[in-house]
């Protein structure tokens, strides 16, 4: 069978494992829906977190980052999975023990202010609505490429996938449907690392394989080294970033995964405060199978893309560079007429070329009015592409190529399912039943929840289909948001007691103004301005969020100072979440 072929019948058995998955753990109850009734086992909340934090940016883009940036990569694995170590031994447990549904449910109660909630439901919104437009984007990537249909259509298609089992399950449908994607995604991403570190190492771990020699001597990455020095590129081990700039992108990056709702809120689904901090633990474990494994996967990519693509006539490159060019994400352009793809630093066009359906001299016709003439470079590629085409460029069979694309689904799909639900619960309980219907019935309740997801798929689904321009860019703004609003209201709320809720409020706002600021400003506002000589301190916007979290933690002790102190009930409370005087069941009170 071929690519295609393979393609439909993998990914039609992991959706239609989803959907089984989805009928068999439909929620009767909002225990259930919010918090899949809070029995679920570590183990299984651990892979579920896993698929619910590792989304399309994980699967599909991160590997394609650091094959392009080499060593200033490192701080996107360094972020993402210590922000995990903050969340089991700082967040995780006493989350739990508070026994509430969401994070908003968390700042509303312990601040006594529905103010506070209100801040905190928009900051979940925003952030889940700029995750999940991502995601739903990433699924039509996926289907135009491997089922050969319009980008669109492959948006409607997840749309009508993720509204199936999140609408009908619920928190309990996308957990254990997560743990299904969790098992795919990994396995897809694996698979093809272990026959491509075998092909160029003839180790079968990826992992050491990275380090390792390739046939016929040398090491890896001293090859890797030499190859880009020869391309006029900056040697792959080499770092370019100032290390303040490192800095503050990788504490950013923690603290922003340590205080997304999304994530947050899995661990109010175990039975017990000590089973959050082992999920946590197990999360941690499967995360970083396929972090640990992305180097290697970058490497291993842009070592066979330089030794295909580099100096090769264009008439004899293989069949996937075609297949490729007919998306527009990738593209050359042959500047000094010899029929060879001169790949050298610089930008090949303008911007990213336009999409015209053509390859090769039609679309080069179609697109040459972009091309940039002050450099050498003839080639345009799409670092999204790296992780997906890589089975290709390696020439491994069709049905290796198929469990990729199966698993970008997976990955797009999991996370996409555990965004929507943050909205929906932001929307059915912090709004309609804590400030608006206190009285509302628990079947109205799970009622008015199904629809707000459905509202919210149809929502992403137009984002997906017409997408801002900024939805890649603004994937720092959700962190430096989550890092400079959620991580110090929560961190305060559990080991200060003395924090009230004036000092909460005017941090999350100052917090949050502050960063969103900086980034609308540097990245939408004025973007020529967007480097090092004019960012504050040295710091990039990608990095801001750590210095607006160390704002709102300034400003929420100087106003809890000159503010009363909360109530003693609250007093107390702070005080038994940080003991072990046993765990309370999520509750709706």
């Amino acid at each position: 069978m071929d690519v295609q072929a393979w393609t439909y019948l993998i990914v039609g058995l992991t959706f239609a494992l989803y959907i089984g998955i989805a009928i068999w753990a439909r929620a009767g109850s909002t225990k259930e829906f919010y918090v899949a009734g809070a029995g679920v086992p570590p183990l299984a909340n651990g892979m579920a977190t896993a698929a619910d934090w590792m989304s399309a940016a994980s699967f599909i883009s991160m590997a394609g980052l650091i094959s392009f940036m080499g060593y200033d990569g490192s701080i996107y694995l360094m972020g993402w999975t210590g922000g995990y170590v903050l969340l089991a031994l700082l967040l995780a447990p006493y989350l739990r023990k508070f026994g509430k549904f969401t994070v908003p449910d968390f700042v509303g109660d312990r601040y006594y202010s529905n103010t506070a909630r209100t801040v905190a439901v928009i900051c979940a919104i925003f952030v889940s609505f700029t995750y999940v437009a991502g995601q739903m984007r990433g699924v039509g990537v996926v289907f135009s490429r491997f089922l050969e249909v319009p980008i669109n259509i492959g948006i409607l298609i997840g749309m009508g996938i993720v509204f199936f089992y999140a609408v009908l399950g619920g928190m309990k449908g996308i957990t254990y449907t997560q743990v299904a994607q969790y098992c795919v995604l990994i396995f897809a991403y694996m698979v093809p690392a272990i026959f491509i570190a075998i092909q160029i190492t003839g180790t079968p771990i990826p992992q050491l394989g990275f380090g390792g020699e390739v046939q016929g001597g040398g090491f890896l990455l001293d090859k890797l080294d030499g190859l880009h020095q020869e391309l006029g590129f900056a040697a792959y081990t080499d770092g370019s970033k100032p290390m303040i700039d490192v800095f503050f992108i990788t504490f950013a990056l923690m603290v922003g995964t340590a205080g997304l709702p999304h994530v947050i809120v899995r661990f109010f689904t175990v039975p017990k405060v000590r089973d959050a901090r082992i999920s946590a633990g197990w999360a941690l474990v499967f995360i970083a199978l396929l972090y640990t494994t992305a180097p290697a996967v970058a490497a291993f990519a842009r070592y066979n893309l330089i030794n295909t693509v580099s100096n090769t006539q264009y008439a004899e490159l293989p069949s996937w560079f075609k297949t490729w060019e007919g998306t527009g994400l990738i593209a050359w352009a042959d500047k000094n007429d010899d029929g060879a793809v001169q790949y050298v630093k610089g930008n090949a066009f303008a911007g990213k070329p336009a999409f015209t359906g053509e390859s090769g001299a039609e679309g080069q016709r179609l697109i040459s009015n972009e091309l940039t003439t002050d450099n050498a470079n003839e080639l345009y590629i799409d670092r999204d592409i790296m992780v997906l085409a890589n089975p290709e460029i390696a020439n491994l069979p069709p049905w290796v190529i198929a469990l990729v694309a199966a698993g970008g689904l997976a990955a797009a799909l999991s996370t996409a399912a555990g965004l929507l639900l943050v909205i929906s619960t932001s929307v059915a309980h912090d709004l309609i039943k804590k400030q608006f219907n206190p009285d509302i019935d628990e079947k109205s309740e799970v009622l008015i929840a199904r629809i707000s997801v459905a509202a919210a798929v149809m929502v992403a689904g137009y984002f997906g289909i017409n997408p801002p321009g900024f939805v890649a860019q603004v994937v720092a703004f959700a962190f430096g948001l989550a890092a400079s609003s959620f991580f110090p209201v929560i961190i305060l709320g559990i080991f200060y007691k003395r924090m009230n809720k004036e000092g909460a409020i005017a941090g999350m706002l100052s917090g949050i103004i502050f960063t969103a600021a900086y980034i609308i400003y540097f990245k939408f506002v004025n973007p020529a301005a967007n480097n090092a000589d004019n960012w504050l301190f040295g710091i990039s916007p990608e990095g801001i969020g750590t210095v607006g979290m160390i704002l709102n933690f300034v400003v929420s002790f100087i106003v809890a100072k000159i503010t009363p102190a909360p109530p003693e009930d609250i007093q107390e409370m702070v005080d038994s979440l940080r003991y072990p005087k046993g765990s309370g069941e999520a509750s709706m009170h």
